[in-house]
């Protein structure tokens, strides 16, 4: 006689057991054969933040925006850019991890919603490298430590909510159509440059500042600037729109994958 409760413990443990392993062996694939291994994820951001140091400070001399703790453009704009980083490749490696994962899929009882979270837990390795390296810099050069610097994790949740919502959504869409990842690509250039990244959120045209309004990484990356670069304390509102994005495209994401995993294994 099966106990339901030993047998939902059990299920969960295995599940867990799984993503665990789904998430060493991503992260561990990246730098398979590498002689540097995981130290290469702090390559790509170093890369951009010296890039664009010689770009914007010594080249163009752009200024930081006024009121900001820091004088370098260079440091506020890295510091903006670090979730979106974080949400864009989840997105893209999240649209194609199903149709990768196909021969699990299809000849075993494989739980496929665990695919695009295993691709973000992946990734929130990499992220936080790169935040080390972000928190090391703004120590040297700031000699700046905020202790709302603590609530980053609160953060890296909410980006979590959004990014596995919808990569639930575009993995599943793309086992039935596979132009989805290249739709993708467009929507996500699109994004980016609606996102107050480059651009001071001041700079944005009236008319156009509803789509900061309705852009929940507009709160994401102000968050990130401002615990990262200054004394201030969360904003309450700023929270609220942001726990309100995250859990609402979490959970319409996941009635969404819900329902076009029925298919899968024929298609696959």
């Amino acid at each position: 006689m099966r106990i339901p409760g030993t047998y939902f413990v059990r299920n969960v443990v295995e599940r867990r057991s799984l993503l665990f392993e789904l998430v060493r062996r991503d992260f561990l694939q990246r730098f398979v054969g590498s002689a540097a291994g995981w130290m290469w994820g702090l390559v790509q951001p170093l890369v951009l933040l010296f890039s664009w140091t010689f770009v914007f400070e010594w080249c163009l001399k752009t200024p930081a925006p006024r009121g900001e703790v820091t004088d370098s453009y260079t440091l506020w704009l890295f510091c903006g850019f670090l979730p979106w980083l974080l949400f864009q490749e989840t997105m893209t490696r999240s649209a194609t991890s199903l149709v990768e994962h196909a021969s699990l899929i299809t000849k075993t009882v494989f739980p496929a919603e665990i695919v695009p979270l295993a691709v973000f837990l992946s990734s929130l390795l990499n992220h936080l490298l790169a935040l080390g390296l972000v928190l090391l810099v703004v120590g040297l050069w700031l000699g700046h430590f905020s202790v709302w610097m603590l609530t980053l994790p609160v953060y890296m949740v909410a980006i979590g909510g959004i990014a596995v919502g919808l990569g639930w959504i575009v993995s599943g869409l793309q086992v039935y159509l596979r132009d989805t990842a290249q739709v993708l690509g467009v929507a996500l250039t699109f994004w980016f440059w609606t996102t107050p990244i480059f651009i001071d959120e001041s700079r944005y045209p009236a008319r156009l500042r509803f789509l900061l309004r309705a852009n929940p990484f507009a709160y994401l990356v102000r968050a990130y600037r401002d615990r990262l670069l200054s004394f201030r304390a969360p904003a309450l509102g700023d929270l609220a729109v942001i726990a309100a994005y995250s859990v609402g495209v979490f959970v319409v994401g996941g009635l969404v994958f819900r329902h076009l995993k029925r298919g899968f294994a024929d298609v696959l």
